[in-house]
């Protein structure tokens, strides 16, 4: 009995180096995630009716006199002869992964075969094949929800098939007195080293099922970080530093034979092997390329010849080419150069393939950015049209006026004019300005406006000496005196006044406009920051564009507050957070 334990477990070695190799074939993934067909389940019956197979023939034989004969079972026995084999190892793990079907389907091509190599039992054995095949289908139910069965539990489960095959033997053959020894000799054996092997055959299942997902994890981590550290590269206005900062970093990092970044025509950058002779600017030529451009499919070459490239000594052989799409157009290729068709496994297939979706996408989000930046300047060009013509006319008209009675006054205001005129061009080229800067284009405003209004209209700007280094979205003040002026005290006669007031508090720059007119209408308050107002309704659309430059170029923080005064009149404010640097250098005094 010890003797044909140990010879059992030593074939049983064999048999598991081939299941090895059959957990390592693309096919067998399918039975491991349940991904069930005819023609699949037609397959993998035959996949294992063969393993079984060659467990039969790798088996044993004993005589009626209880003789172990050890040679591989290849021709029919003598009629005195049983075939001992672990055929019912393979029958088992086809029905747990396969379900009933792909069980029964193994076990009747490992019953056959045995029915055909004859000896004692060949009946008993080849029914008890696909019975054992349809009976652990039927098992595997009670573990749907599991994956692979755990080892522990086909161990249990590997105890019964030799169990039945044992009793099928009795039964069939109960008229051999012989055969009860031999039944009892090879029981316990069979026992053991069917279960055991069940058991190893399930764990090294798992194992194979945890690498594929640690590997899937890896590669879906590294092609995260990868997307993440591209962005910088992305955000460039040029395509040739764009593709050569991309091509830099995918070489350095997944230490590939070379890298090449190309648009829809010619390569952009080339890192790596080969690159004196692949160069940039060289046309796209391999069909391959062209065909992923075309299809927006991944194309993977493993001939060098598919290559085509033309210089004889070029050490790359394989490549797999990742198309780059971008509003819904392939806009560019990037290409993974392998030494060999050998180095081109799974893993490096699933991290391209998820680099060039992580890049489209961040290529579309960029894109979306720079639509709204042109929004954004569309806007501020809008803003810019918008320029109050009667505002320029008025001026004009005070200015001629003024040459006659007082030039110098006329000469001041011609100056201010030219400011704020060289200020409103310049809006659309910045989003953001020196609060300094915003400060003086005020200031040449309100000088115009006490001019114009001169006896009724007083300014008051109260400002620091040295103002915070902040910026802010251009032309934000002098719309908020212009409300004042225009809405607020357009019923003052007498005494009218505005009082701008910038001053630090806490950490931010606070900015206020006064008047001291009649406010607005209550029924406004609500609404004004929150549409644009019609018609010559207090305040229009400006207050409302201002606000929302404000927060869509500062934040939240920055939005207008506007409220009536108990004494009259009404106040616009905002502030302006000031960054942590600047605070710690420069306080405002």
């Amino acid at each position: 009995m010890r003797d044909l334990t140990i010879i059992l477990f030593e074939r049983l070695g064999l048999l598991l180096v081939i299941a090895f190799v059959m957990t390592r074939t693309p096919g067998f993934k399918s039975l491991l995630y349940r991904e069930y067909s005819v023609k699949m389940s037609l397959l993998h019956a035959v996949v294992f009716g063969i393993f079984g197979i060659a467990s039969t023939v790798t088996g044993i034989i004993i005589t009626d006199d209880a003789t172990i004969i050890r040679t591989f079972v290849i021709f029919p026995v003598a009629e005195n002869q049983l075939i001992v084999s672990s055929s019912l190892v393979a029958i088992v793990i086809a029905g747990l992964l396969g379900g009933p079907m792909v069980g029964l389907g193994a076990g009747f091509i490992a019953g056959s075969h045995l029915m055909f190599l004859g000896g004692i039992g060949w009946l008993a054995n080849g029914i008890v094949n696909p019975l054992t095949g349809w009976l652990a289908g039927m098992t595997a139910r009670f573990f749907s929800n599991e994956r692979v069965i755990a080892p522990h539990k086909a161990l249990f489960i590997g105890v019964f098939p030799p169990i039945l095959q044992m009793q099928l033997l009795l039964i069939l053959y109960a008229d051999g007195a012989s055969l009860v020894g031999i039944v009892d000799q090879i029981g316990l054996p069979l026992v053991l080293s069917n279960c055991i092997a069940i058991a190893i055959f399930t764990a090294m299942i798992g194992i194979v099922l945890r690498e594929q997902e640690n590997e899937a994890a890896l590669a879906t981590k590294q092609a995260l970080t990868i997307a993440e550290e591209a962005l910088p590269f992305l955000r460039k206005d040029s395509n040739e530093e764009v593709a050569e900062g991309l091509a830099k970093l995918l070489f350095e990092r997944l230490k590939l034979a070379a890298v090449s970044v190309t648009n829809k025509q010619v390569v952009l950058a080339h890192v790596g092997l080969g690159d004196r002779h692949h160069r940039p600017g060289d046309l796209i030529a391999t069909p391959l390329a062209l065909t992923a451009i075309k299809t927006n499919k991944l194309q993977v070459s493993y001939m060098k010849g598919d290559l085509q490239c033309h210089h004889e000594d070029c050490p790359l052989e394989a490549a797999i080419m990742i198309p780059i799409k971008e509003a819904d157009d392939v806009t560019g290729l990037i290409t993974f150069y392998f030494r060999k068709a050998q180095h081109i496994s799974p893993v490096e297939l699933m991290m391209a393939e998820g680099l060039g979706k992580f890049i489209s996408n961040q290529l579309n989000v960029l894109t979306t950015e720079k639509l709204k930046d042109h929004i954004r300047d569309a806007e501020l060009r809008n803003l810019q049209a918008q320029i109050n013509p009667h505002f320029l006319f008025n001026t004009l008209q005070l200015i001629a006026s003024l040459f006659r009675e007082d030039p110098q006054t006329a000469r001041h205001l011609t100056l201010q004019l030219a400011n704020y005129m060289r200020f409103n061009l310049r809006l659309v080229s910045k989003s953001l300005v020196e609060l300094e800067k915003e400060c003086e284009h005020v200031q040449a405003y309100t000088a115009i406006i006490q001019e114009r209004f001169r006896g009724r209209l007083q300014i008051d700007f109260i400002k620091p000496d040295n103002l915070t280094p902040i910026y802010i979205p251009p032309s934000t003040i002098q719309p908020l005196i212009e409300n004042a002026v225009q809405h607020g005290l357009k019923d003052v006669a007498e005494q009218a006044k505005v009082v701008i007031r910038i001053e630090q508090v806490d950490r931010a720059v606070s900015i206020s406009v006064r008047d001291n007119g009649c406010g607005f209408p209550k029924h406004i308050l609500p609404l004004i920051l929150h549409k644009p107002l019609v018609g010559k309704q207090n305040g229009g659309t400006g207050l409302f564009n201002v606000n929302q430059r404000l927060i869509r170029l500062i934040g939240e923080s920055a939005k207008l507050h506007i409220r009536n005064l108990p004494s009259g009149g009404s106040e616009i404010k905002f502030a302006i957070p000031i960054p942590a640097d600047t605070l710690e250098g420069r306080v405002v005094t």
